[in-house]
């Protein structure tokens, strides 16, 4: 395995962070209806699309990889954690890194 490869394996494990991430808000969102989860998600469809072209420039550019690396740790930094409820509680581990919540919708259907 050449230092290319590396690269474009670093620039997927970015991508796959970012959509994970933000699989996990959806999830949140869909349970709680907490605005803080749906804009947190909204930011992470667009870090996802830009982290995705970073990841494709990296692919595209083995021989200079810089441009696409960059794109996508901008990506990452733009995923940042914002403010957000509590929902897990005291919860373990596993179940902050899947999103389970015991929180009730706030809206009744």
């Amino acid at each position: 395995m050449n230092l290319q490869e590396i690269y474009v394996f670093i620039s997927i494990f970015g991508f796959v962070s970012i959509i994970f991430l933000t699989l996990r808000d959806i999830r949140i969102y869909h349970r709680t209806k907490f605005e803080s989860y749906r804009k947190g998600a909204l930011r992470g469809m667009i870090a996802g699309a830009l982290a995705l072209v970073g990841m494709g420039v990296t692919a595209a550019n083995p021989d200079n990889p810089q441009i696409g690396l960059t794109i996508v740790l901008v990506a990452v930094y733009l995923n940042r954690k914002g403010k957000r409820e509590d929902v897990f509680g005291d919860a373990p581990m596993i179940k902050r890194v899947l999103g389970e919540t015991k929180v009730k919708n706030k809206k009744q259907h």
